[in-house]
């Protein structure tokens, strides 16, 4: 039998029911927002779709016009439930949510397993929210056979990420996802400043300017900087908003961003 990572969080963050779940995906991929070039990389936010949900939509609608030619994802987000050092690869062969399964790209897996930064940890997986909202919408945009490499980012350096992401870098065939909020339980108006603020560091590809209270992703998302600056890639704003926009009050609100490297 395959070994299959469950999903923790259906039901939860999203619909447990695939017709309920397939519905409010394409519910919130409906919004009209306008297609720029073909994207090399994404950065989205990964709360509960009711709050970041609009937003993540922003970014996956950029991948409509390269649906077809993406043939692998290698997803990078931040641990919330085990503390650990480095990146955490799944011994898994497939992720599954209630949309169906994802098949692990396992020649990349073995690639990256060489790294001293990258080992098989399994817990850190288990529980893990932050790879598993991503899943249901990029089965929901991409093609069913995309093959995906999954990553739990602990304690690493930004350099430490970003090797890995260069030995993933590949072709157009590849996509580079990171999974992050921005600001966590500041009042409105702090919140909209200290994103904006992230917002122009990420622009400016300078990760020197993004810490653990700007983004609770900030170790992906600083490695993914590195990177595109060394690809001479350009980054844009597709949507910044938070709770206080989308579900929630204004007093204690998370931020979330959601942005295009080409």
């Amino acid at each position: 039998m395959p070994q299959i990572r469950e999903p923790a969080v259906a039901g939860l963050f999203y619909p447990d029911d695939p017709l309920l779940l397939q519905q409010q995906v394409d519910n919130l991929l409906a919004q009209d927002v306008p297609i720029g070039a073909a994207p090399k990389a994404l950065i989205v936010p990964h709360a509960g779709y009711i709050y970041s949900g609009p937003v993540a939509a922003s970014a996956y609608l950029q991948l409509a016009p390269i649906r077809e030619q993406i043939q692998r994802v290698v997803l990078l987000g931040p641990a919330h439930r085990v503390a650990f050092s480095g990146l955490a690869a799944s011994s898994a062969q497939y992720f599954s949510t209630p949309l169906g399964m994802i098949r692990i790209d396992q020649q990349a897996m073995d690639a990256i397993l060489g790294l001293p930064q990258v080992r098989v940890l399994d817990q850190a997986h288990r529980e893990e929210h932050s790879l598993e909202v991503q899943l249901p919408f990029l089965q929901t945009v991409l093609n069913k056979d995309f093959g995906l490499i999954p990553l739990v980012v602990g304690e690493a350096e930004p350099d430490a990420v970003a090797e890995v992401i260069e030995l993933l870098w590949g072709g157009p065939e590849t996509l580079v996802l990171i999974s992050s909020d921005l600001s966590h339980y500041h009042d409105y108006d702090t919140a909209r400043r200290l994103d904006s603020a992230t917002s122009h560091a990420i622009e400016q590809l300078n990760p020197q300017a993004i810490d653990y209270q700007q983004a609770c992703g900030r170790t992906p998302v600083n490695g993914l900087l590195l990177a595109a600056r060394h690809h001479q890639l350009q980054a844009r704003t597709l949507d910044q908003r938070n709770s206080g926009d989308t579900a929630g009050g204004r007093d204690r609100v998370v931020g979330y961003g959601a942005y295009v490297f080409c």
